[in-house]
Formats: structure tokens, C-alpha cells, sequence
């Protein structure tokens, strides 16, 4: 029987306007613009300049530092702007722009094809890092980094996360249905460079074909496809491991620390593409969803494509939003602009009217433990956004644990009173990262 894990909510899941939608892959833009940070860990430097004429999977920039992931042209075409642009997850970063030259020329070598099975464990990692692999759930961990564990954490496990327990998004289950060869190839090579024998599907119970067709694209082999009861935030790494090996990641710890390694399935694509064809990642599938998208839909999207032009290949809205979501609605980022580019990181864009966001005024904390019910980590989310508004950075990181939030959400879902508990849980971590000693 599995054992679930603490806390958890059961939210709309709202998967009902793209469920059903197969991948497309719209025109490709006339710019697109590339920013060179696109990951967790230093950012890249431009090696290209204005004028220069690049091609598809060209490296346009790049890092000697060894938490980085290379950034490369998603189109073929001429550079025409290097500067500070809006970005999806902070206000500005720096930017290459290219200008489409209509061909879509790959650059010479790729792709390729590869008798991966010939190569050991640290050339494939190369060609993961070469290839500019991040997870693409969202968290966007330099994947090469993510499959380096220390000597002394012996992996036994590897999982792959098809949870996909964020409301509205459905990329990885229409990838699941359209690129089935692609993910299983992607798992058995990330079970040689783990040398691990074990591997694990998580699939939530509500995505039944998904768990058909993944339960016989696995028949035979070590990897157990395993369909989980639907429950946010199934799909978090800690809650993954929990339910599939009931084993627990300590308090500051790494899934490596039980011997575990989870990605996710756009991952596990991606790793396919680089090590058998030599495709660095260049696009990625998007859900594009929301009641203000007149058309949503799930798109193949190459990396600097405008939420702009992306919204107009769905025909635009419907009906003003109030909010535009980078992600999904729990876990994602409130945009600011339509001019942001699409990155590695963007799981989703969901386009929200004003009676779908129904915030409310927030008002003082009621200490109903509606929160602390909800909290898969066991923290106590009321007191946090408390210690937020009063400014108590060092209580709330030394008294009530606060970097072992995992910000999913569930706390703000639940609030009665409308309190916006992650934000108060982002303002905590940031100021004790900039000023560690309490005012």
C-alpha cells in the first residue's frame, strides 16, 4: 500500500482545456529573444555580438563556472540586440536577440546520431551539460549537476516525476501520449549514468490513459509505473520519494541523501534528444491555458519566443485577465509583461480572468491551523507570514525552519483569510539571504 505523504490539498485541476489537445508547433517567431540566465547557478556571458550570423543549437553563451548550463540559439539568423530585456522570473537579465532568417538552419554536426549504449557514464553527463540540460519542471537545476552525486551518496533509485500535479498543465501528459519512445530511451540512459537498477514512474491517478500507455511502454523491464492517488503537491521531489520508497528526506537534505534522483519528464526528453541525436535544448512543450485564453493549447515552443506572440497563436484572450501566471497557478510567477520570452523554465502560461482569481482583501491571521493542516514540509505557514510582516528574519529561519518551505502553496490555497503566505515565505528568505541578522 503506498504511503502518502503529510498535509496536501485537493485543488480544481482545471486540466479539462488542454487535456485534450495535441502538441503543435506554431511558426516560428521573427525574434526571438534569448536571456543568458535560464537556470539556477551563475549566469552565461554573450559570445556572440550585433551583426554576427548564427545557426540553430549555436552555443551563443556560456560559463567556465561549473554550476552554469550553456545557452544556445533556439532559430538561425543575425544577432541584432545584446541587452538588458525583460525576463519571465526576475525584472531584467541580459538578453541576446536574433533576428529569424527564415531557413532554421542547423549548425554543422547536429543533429547526429549516437550508439549511446557505447558510452560511459561521464561522456553522456558532458553531452547533458554541453547540450545545456535544466530540469524543466520548473526548478531549472543544471541537470549535469543534478546526475553528479557526491561519492559518498550511493543512488539505488531513480524517478522519474509524471505527476504533473500543477492545476491546468498538461505538457507532460500530451508527452507522455506523443513522446513515448523518446522518455523511455531518456530513462534508460539516465539508470546507466546513475548505474542504477531500480526506476519508478509516478503518474497521479488522474491521468489514466497516461498510466496505460506508460505501464506498457515499461512492461518488462526494472522501471515500476506506479498510478498515485491525486493529491497537490504530488509532484514535489520530497513528496515523489516519499510516496514510491517511503523513505524521507531529512530537514535540509537532498533526494540524493536517500539515495534517490528524480526528473522530470520534459527532462528526460530533452536528455534523449542530446545523447542519441545531439539536439542541445533549444524548445520545449508549453501548456497555454487559463478561462481568459480564447484557444488553449500545448505547444512546442522554441526558448525566446514573446508570451506575446504565443498567446496570439492561441488567439488571444477571451476575455480581459487579471492575472498572467508563468507556470501553473500554485507554484508559478505573476508576469508583469506579454514582451517576456519563453525559457527553459516555463512549464505553462495560464491567462486568468478576474472571477477565476477571486483573491479577496487580505486581512490578519485567524489562527484557524487551516495552514498548518495543509503544509506537506509540517511547518507552520501562520507564523511565518507573521514573522514576514513584522520583519523577524532570524526567528523565522532559526525558530520555525524557514528555508524547509518548498513555497507549493498549499498555505495560501487554504488561507481563509487571504493571505498571501508565500510571498511573505519569498520576502523571509530573501532578506535573511541579504541581511542574515535580524532588525
Amino acid at each position: 500500500m503506498l504511503k502518502s505523504f503529510l498535509g496536501g490539498i485537493h485543488p480544481k485541476d482545471s486540466k479539462n482545456y488542454t487535456f485534450g489537445k495535441a502538441i503543435e508547433i506554431p511558426p516560428l517567431p521573427k525574434k526571438v529573444i534569448i536571456p543568458v540566465s535560464q537556470h539556477i547557478g551563475a549566469p552565461c556571458v554573450p559570445i556572440v555580438k550585433v551583426g554576427d550570423l548564427v545557426k540553430k543549437g549555436q552555443v551563443i553563451a556560456k560559463s567556465d563556472a561549473f554550476m552554469h548550463s550553456p545557452i544556445h540559439s533556439s532559430i538561425s539568423g543575425k544577432v541584432i540586440e545584446v541587452s538588458e530585456l525583460p525576463h519571465a522570473s526576475r525584472a531584467k537579465c541580459l538578453a541576446v536577440v536574433i533576428e529569424n532568417d527564415g531557413l532554421d538552419e542547423w549548425i554543422e554536426g547536429v543533429p547526429l546520431h549516437r550508439e549511446w549504449k557505447k558510452l560511459d557514464g561521464e561522456e553522456i553527463k558532458n553531452i547533458i551539460k554541453e547540450a545545456g540540460i535544466v530540469g524543466l519542471g520548473g526548478a531549472t537545476f543544471p541537470t549535469h549537476v543534478k546526475l553528479s552525486p557526491s561519492k559518498d551518496k550511493k543512488i539505488d533509485v531513480f524517478i522519474l516525476n509524471a505527476a504533473e500535479c500543477e492545476p491546468f498543465l498538461t505538457a507532460d501528459y500530451r508527452m507522455m501520449l506523443e513522446y513515448t519512445e523518446r522518455i523511455v530511451t531518456g530513462v534508460e540512459i539516465v539508470m546507466k549514468v546513475l548505474n542504477v537498477k531500480k526506476g519508478f514512474v509516478g503518474v497521479e491517478d488522474n491521468k489514466p490513459e497516461a498510466v496505460r500507455v506508460m505501464k506498457e511502454a515499461f512492461k518488462g523491464s526494472n522501471v515500476e509505473v506506479v498510478s498515485l492517488p491525486t493529491k497537490y503537491p504530488q509532484g514535489a521531489e520530497k513528496m515523489l520519494i516519499k510516496v514510491l520508497t517511503n523513505r524521507e528526506v531529512p530537514v535540509g537534505g537532498l533526494p540524493m541523501d536517500v539515495g534517490a534522483v528524480v526528473q522530470n519528464v520534459g527532462t528526460t526528453i530533452a536528455i534523449c534528444d542530446a545523447v542519441v541525436n545531439g539536439i542541445p535544448l533549444i524548445e520545449r512543450v508549453t501548456t497555454v491555458s487559463g478561462d481568459a485564453i480564447k484557444e488553449p493549447k500545448n505547444l512546442l515552443l522554441r526558448i525566446g519566443t514573446k508570451f506575446r506572440d504565443v498567446i496570439d497563436y492561441c488567439n488571444g484572450f477571451s476575455k480581459t485577465p487579471e492575472k498572467i501566471i508563468m507556470g501553473g497557478p500554485m507554484m508559478g510567477i505573476a508576469q508583469f509583461s506579454l514582451d517576456v520570452p519563453i525559457i527553459k523554465g516555463v512549464s505553462g502560461i495560464v491567462a486568468l480572468s478576474p472571477e477565476a482569481v477571486n483573491s479577496g482583501e487580505e486581512s490578519a491571521c485567524i489562527r484557524c491551523g487551516r495552514c498548518v493542516n495543509a503544509c506537506p514540509m509540517g511547518l507552520i505557514p501562520s507564523m511565518l507570514s507573521i514573522l514576514g510582516e513584522r520583519q523577524k528574519f532570524k526567528e523565522a529561519k532559526e525558530e520555525y525552519s524557514l528555508f524547509n518551505c518548498i513555497e507549493c502553496g498549499s498555505c495560501t490555497y487554504t488561507c481563509p483569510a487571504k493571505r498571501n503566505i508565500v510571498q511573505y515565505v519569498k520576502y523571509l528568505k530573501a532578506q535573511n539571504q541579504a541581511q542574515p541578522v535580524s532588525k
